[in-house]
């Protein structure tokens, strides 16, 4: 880890710099919490699922629930009233029957006048009246032949009262009765009057079958309009598919159709993930090429030296691998931060991790004093190996390059937005002039201590990919370098 502060002997300025130990000496505090080869779960992808066929669905559900509800509604309506109006005639019937009535002088009920309708005085006509009293012979229309009514005489009437009845074969009535005391008589007289019921169920056959052909033409039209609406209302997922099967096809890198504003918040997010995979895509490739580059000078200075023979070759070996392996493992920082980031919401507490690197870090510098400070509580939005990396750096930096004390503060503003942390140390320091240079992948201000320059360079493009910053100043309080680290801070 490369971030450091002063040399206690008498540089003009230094680097940071790290050594590969303070890394491997903090995973270890923690390694035995984790294990390497835990067994990978590969999800089983759901059924496939149409929208389309979900919309139709439900839109059949609902237009069959309100067509059978509503025609069984229309049904019962219409058939009252059409029987309501059937009714109606028979109890005018039975009216006029009523007033028609009179006791002769043997006490029996006769008609003084006859019923206008004629098919009261024809056989079998299917109208029919009946007169009935306790004790008296039944006086019938001439209608009924030799037939009689069979009325409901265990009760009395007073009010028209209507029923169906099957007593005659073949032939179903609908009947009206009511229970009358003519004038100059005591016995109750039963008025029946009934009529059949082929014109009644006739026409409320045919209203049946109007309501049924008729709902089902509006059902199948309702329908048909729930499709074509579920097929138009989804043309835009439609056109957005196209659109990204042309980008596959034809080499377009955006989705520009316009298309409906409920659909481009989906299309915007589209755009940006592709934005963002294209950005990943070319950071990729920058660092392959860097990693490639920065491995280009130590292979051809050992080539060259096995070439020539050099004496020292063993000597170069060992230096230029260990080179390699510093530009190696800084890439791989960065590409393991890039992945833990994009793998979801990252959260790590910044003291047990100070606590851990401070443990690993007294290991390497005993004779230096360090003191923790600050926020106990403090959390940032970054996952736990990439904070212990950053803070090993910036630490054993301070410890490296200072004169014998590191003073490390958590969360040194809290009413920032962003966690911040200082590292300070008692060393010599960095000119200002030379703090943004020091960033730089391999610069190193103070030669005199090994190490390859990468240490701030990993600190920066780990706490970037993270959104967060590193900064250089001068330490107050202990007069060397302060480097104030700030990353988004965790609810």
């Amino acid at each position: 880890m490369d971030l450091g502060t002063a040399s206690t002997t008498p540089p003009t300025s230094r680097a940071p710099e790290e050594e590969p130990g303070v890394a491997a000496a903090v995973g270890d505090d923690r390694a035995a919490a984790a294990s390497a080869d835990d067994p990978v779960t590969i999800a089983t992808p759901p059924a496939k699922r149409s929208l389309a066929r979900r919309m139709i669905a439900i839109a059949a559900v609902w237009i069959g629930v309100l067509l059978l509800g509503g025609g069984f509604a229309l049904d019962r309506t219409l058939v009252r009233l059409v029987q309501d109006n059937f009714d109606e005639q028979l109890e005018y019937v039975q009216t006029a029957l009523i007033a028609s009535a009179e006791i002769d002088m043997d006490g029996e009920v006769r008609l003084y006048r006859s019923l206008g309708d004629q098919r009261f005085l024809e056989p079998n006509s299917g109208v029919y009246w009946q007169i009935s009293g306790e004790g008296h012979e039944p006086f019938p229309s001439r209608s009924l032949w030799d037939r009689s009514l069979e009325v409901e005489g265990d009760h009395i009437d007073n009010d028209p009262h209507f029923y169906d009845s099957d007593q005659f074969r073949g032939e179903p009535l609908r009947m009206v009765e009511r229970t009358v005391i003519l004038p100059d008589s005591d016995t109750r007289w039963t008025f029946t009057v009934a009529s059949a019921r082929d014109e009644l169920d006739f026409q409320i056959s045919r209203i049946r079958s109007i309501l049924v052909w008729s709902f089902a033409a509006l059902g199948i039209g309702l329908m048909t309009l729930a499709v074509l609406q579920s097929w138009y209302g989804l043309s835009p997922l439609r056109r957005v598919r196209n659109a990204i099967q042309a980008m596959r096809s034809e080499g377009t890198n955006r989705i520009t159709e316009p298309l409906p504003l409920e659909v481009e918040p989906l299309v915007e997010e589209i755009n940006a993930l592709l934005a963002h995979s294209e950005q990943q895509a070319e950071e990729a490739r920058m660092h392959a090429g860097n990693l490639a580059h920065a491995l280009k000078t130590p292979l051809t200075v050992l080539t060259n030296a096995a070439t020539a023979h050099d004496p020292k070759l063993a000597e170069l070996v060992f230096r230029e691998t260990k080179t390699m392996q510093r530009h190696v493992e800084h890439h791989l920082a960065r590409a393991r931060a890039v992945g833990r980031r994009a793998s979801g919401h990252a959260r790590a507490e910044v003291w047990p991790s100070a606590e851990s690197v401070l443990r690993a870090v007294t290991r390497i510098y005993e004779e230096t004093r360090f003191d923790l400070d600050g926020n106990r509580a403090a959390a940032v939005c970054v996952e736990r190996q990439d904070l212990d990396e950053i803070l090993g750096n910036l630490i054993e930096n301070a410890a490296k390059y200072g004169g014998g004390s590191v003073f490390v503060t958590i969360d040194a503003n809290r009413d920032a937005r962003e966690c911040e942390i200082w590292i300070e140390d008692d060393g010599v320091g960095i000119p200002e002039g030379e703090r943004a240079r020091i960033f730089d992948r391999g610069a190193r201000l103070d030669t005199g201590k090994p190490g390859t320059g990468l240490g701030l360079s990993i600190v920066r493009d780990v706490a970037e990919i993270y959104g967060g910053s590193v900064a250089l100043d001068a330490s107050e309080d202990l007069g060397g370098l302060l480097v104030k680290l700030r990353l988004p801070r965790a609810s």
